[in-house]
């Protein structure tokens, strides 16, 4: 429970009283949850706590690792065997998991087999180095882990690197143009729509590693918006700001500088959900001003969030809405605590295995590094979201205003590139297909591997593998009859995406200026809202 200290008044506690009450009026709850944790010895796969071949050879961590897996599936299957209703089994089930990984055996000197192997190997001081981690962490880090050497990176040396100007800024956020890399570039421009929820850099990681210089090599003329990280003064900033002051205003500022009456939008995450926002805006307005969208793990319908729902019930909103309105803002550490409990096994514990017990200093992964760089939600657009969209659904229902008009996803005629991530325990990938019956021009899907970042970040070249369904003209409802008819292929979707965005992006010709005579270059990229604590 001391895990969800972080997380108070989202009814967590009541759950695990609710369950203890149900279990306590049935005891035939605790003979049925015996009989169903029957299962094959062993852990599952992919779990890699157990990867150290003690677990398997020597007779007592063999014994201790199968009883501790008996364990799991014997709480889990306690939760399931309460009759709770599904909002309260999901927030106890939660709460088991977080016990559950806490009382693994890895995450214990004595009962960790590597750990003490490699005590033994440096004649102690893996374990006076992994004592020092932990102290510095009680004292710098709320407690928690370090899970990345932030001091390995630094903006515009390793990470954003992208050459390019910033060309316009207002109170909400900066307009980077990059600049071009090819003789000649597609007439229509893009515009990268980041979430807000972290820093825009994630499209613009490590060389190598950047869509953005990606985007720009295949000749794209590229646009990225960088937000500012919100403090109290910025407390009554609304989504309708975001959308009126970010996306909508950048396309101003690109036409401007390119003559182009259209560009092409990416938009991630969140900035995906305030993209399909806009283009129902826009359609609205009567306005044609973008000619297709690309929409990278994002929710439209969020009818199914995933594991995300049981932070974001009732009563979690109100009292997160609570907190908010008296700081005038949601602190990052508050989101950091909430993605990590999602991950606890990968993010927490697996830290404290290889920081606490065995030594080892934190890796410097930028993927890391960028989420660890977290900014913080205003307390007005932050609980509309979540109101309006998480818990009433107002999108996909066709319900929701924003700037004083009705947005309506299937008037919304655009040709749409819908991404999605399989591993993705934020946007879950069926979640995200949900958007295909909603949009009204053609939609196209694919599914990456990986996760909600990694499944992102995925230059050519690497291991990944994504799918495609070729056999389907119209995306059928169910997104488990897509994924029976699609074929596996090796590689990114950066590639399959770019032969998509080519025939929608005009004829080629020469760069546009590096800004124009109303919107001069401010600063070279990554701009200054991006380095704001």
């Amino acid at each position: 429970m001391g895990l969800l200290a972080g997380v108070d008044g989202m009814g967590f506690a009541r759950a695990v009283a609710d369950l203890a009450a149900a279990l306590w009026s049935q005891p035939a709850a605790w003979l049925d949850a015996a009989g169903a944790t029957a299962a094959p010895s062993g852990p599952e796969r992919r779990d890699r706590r157990f990867r150290d071949p003690a677990w398997t050879d020597h007779p007592g961590f063999a014994g201790l690792r199968d009883g501790y897996l008996s364990w799991s599936r014997y709480l889990r299957a306690l939760v399931d065997e309460a009759g709770l209703d599904e909002a309260t089994r999901e927030k106890a089930a939660c709460v088991v998991n977080q016990v559950i990984d806490a009382w693994s055996p890895t995450n214990f000197f004595w009962t960790n087999p590597t750990a003490m192997r490699r005590a033994w190997e440096t004649n102690g001081l893996s374990a006076v180095r992994g004592a020092r981690n932990f102290f510095r962490d009680v004292a710098y880090n709320g407690g928690r882990p370090r899970q990345v050497d932030r001091g390995a990176f630094e903006l515009g040396r390793n990470l954003a690197t992208t050459p390019g100007k910033v060309v316009f800024r207002n109170r909400l956020v900066e307009l980077i143009q990059y600049e071009p890399q090819t003789p000649t570039v597609y007439e229509t421009p893009i515009l990268l729509s980041p979430p807000w929820i972290n820093k825009y850099y994630i499209m613009d990681l490590a060389p190598g590693r950047s869509f953005v210089e990606w985007a720009v090599q295949q000749g794209h003329t590229v646009f990225a918006i960088s937000y500012r990280n919100p403090d109290e003064s910025m407390r009554d900033v609304a989504l309708d700001d975001y959308l009126l002051h970010g996306p909508n205003t950048a396309l101003d500022v690109i036409e401007d500088i390119t003559g182009s009456k259209q560009a092409n939008i990416v938009g991630l995450c969140l900035g995906g959900t305030l993209t399909a926002m806009l283009l129902a805006y826009l359609k609205a307005a009567g306005e044609d001003r973008v000619r297709s969208a690309t929409l990278l793990n994002t929710l439209l319908d969020f009818s199914e969030p995933g594991p995300m729902g049981c932070f974001l019930d009732q009563e979690s909103v109100d009292n997160l809405s609570a907190r908010m309105l008296r700081k005038g803002y949601l602190d990052s550490s508050d989101m950091s605590a909430m993605f990590d409990l999602l991950r606890a096994r990968d993010l927490i514990w697996n830290y404290v295995s290889s920081g606490w017990l065995m030594g080892e200093d934190p890796p410097a992964f930028d993927i890391l590094a960028w989420n660890a760089d977290g900014t913080r939600m205003p307390a007005d657009m932050h609980s509309f979201y979540l109101r309006y969209c998480y818990l009433e659904n107002q999108l996909a229902r066709g319900e929701m205003e924003l700037a004083g008009a009705r947005l309506s996803l299937p008037d919304v005629d655009a040709d749409t590139y819908l991404l999605a991530a399989k591993d993705d325990h934020i946007a879950p990938w069926k979640s995200s297909y949900k958007a295909t019956q909603l949009l009204g021009g053609d939609v196209r899907f694919v599914l990456s591997s990986s996760g909600h970042v990694a499944g992102i970040v995925n230059p050519p070249g690497g291991r990944r593998v994504h799918w495609t369904n070729e056999a389907i003209e119209v995306s059928p409802e169910s997104p488990d009859e897509w994924r029976a008819g699609a074929v596996e292929h090796p590689g990114s979707w950066w590639e399959d995406w770019a032969g998509w965005i080519s025939s929608r992006a005009g004829a080629r010709g020469n760069p546009p200026a590096m800004g124009s005579k109303r919107y001069k270059p401010l600063a070279d990229a990554p701009g200054s809202y991006v380095r704001e604590p």
